[in-house]
């Protein structure tokens, strides 16, 4: 089916995602992952959670790393323009039977926590303590210098209701993909802040979280991370990738943390501004719509992903597959 019309007047309005929460296994591995690895910026942390920056970021954090004793993601966050669409966020969640509470977030002011009809756990916020500009301090640079915290990705059993869902709440259609047989969705890519996605979504067993993207500036950041990982124990960790996709035409590529949360480094996609911009088409039997160029993905880019915590899974309502690397 097309994928759904924009609402330009939605009930509450989202400025943009903002951060995750992972429980990780070890604390101080992920630390190393993320900060001594990848390049993102400590400003907080003690023995039990550590909060993360990109280099432009002001907000106080993109991810919060948490001890546990299983691996999942908690919540993912966005960040909302007012109060008063926080308080209207509460009503349309509520006015569709799914839960919302105020809870109390370390660095965040008044945040609502609630989920989509799904599963999939959803907090907003307005404010968040602001920090100090570091994007000009280049000696802090390093890793694959991530500048900001880009997309999140998740597997759903239904693209098609998810799809109609995050439409209602605002999110515009970028680019999506379709089963040519059944006409159903296979996957969209949706925004708020104006370039390919805030959110995307994968038919698959879910919900779960697929993948966390961060932004980085230039493809040769990624190759030097490659380079890095290739020589300090990461190499296992590299999953897919680099390469360029059809869809968004971005260089990426995919990496496992120590817990085997996906993380997508991503660079020069383009601009969506305009709210009549026409979405674009891919046929699922395409093989460049997931890769312009680069080898194939593999079956566990496909078939694994992060669980969120106490979430019943279900299984896809459309089973069509895409092209799959031996």
């Amino acid at each position: 089916m097309p994928a759904p019309a924009a609402n330009l007047a939605p009930p509450f309005n989202i400025v943009r995602l903002s951060h995750v929460e992972f429980i990780v296994t070890d604390l101080a591995k992920s630390r190393a992952f993320y900060v001594d690895l990848l390049g993102l910026q400590v400003t907080w942390e003690d023995d039990k959670e550590i909060y993360l920056r990109a280099l432009e970021e002001r907000g106080h954090h993109c991810i919060i790393l948490r001890q546990g004793e299983k691996a999942v993601a908690n919540v993912l966050g966005f960040k909302v323009f007012s109060e008063e669409d926080l308080d209207k966020a509460k009503t349309y969640f509520e006015a569709r039977g799914l839960p919302v509470n105020w809870v109390e977030r370390g660095h965040q002011g008044r945040t609502l926590l609630t989920c989509d009809p799904f599963g999939i756990p959803l907090e907003f916020y307005c404010k968040m303590e602001l920090l100090e500009p570091i994007h000009q301090q280049y000696k802090l640079y390093h890793g694959v210098k991530p500048l900001r915290i880009d997309h999140f990705n998740c597997f759903t059993p239904d693209v098609d209701g998810s799809a109609a869902f995050y439409s209602d709440i605002g999110f515009r259609t970028t680019e999506y993909t379709e089963d040519s047989e059944t006409k159903k969705l296979w996957a969209i890519w949706m925004h708020r802040k104006g370039n390919i996605h805030d959110m995307a979504f994968t038919n698959g067993q879910g919900p779960r979280l697929h993948h966390t993207a961060f932004w980085t500036a230039n493809p040769l950041h990624i190759i030097d991370l490659l380079d890095i990982m290739a020589t300090t124990g990461y190499l296992d960790n590299i999953e897919r990738g680099p390469g360029r996709h059809g869809i968004s035409n971005a260089f990426f590529l995919y990496i496992r943390d120590p817990d085997n949360h996906r993380i997508e480094i991503y660079s020069s996609d383009y601009q969506t501004v305009d709210p009549d911009l026409k979405p674009i088409h891919w046929d699922l039997k395409d093989p460049q719509r997931q890769t312009l160029w680069g080898m194939p993905a593999p079956r566990s880019w496909f078939e694994e992903g992060s669980l969120f915590a106490d979430v019943e899974l279900r299984d896809p309502l459309l089973k069509a597959q895409p092209i799959i690397a031996p």
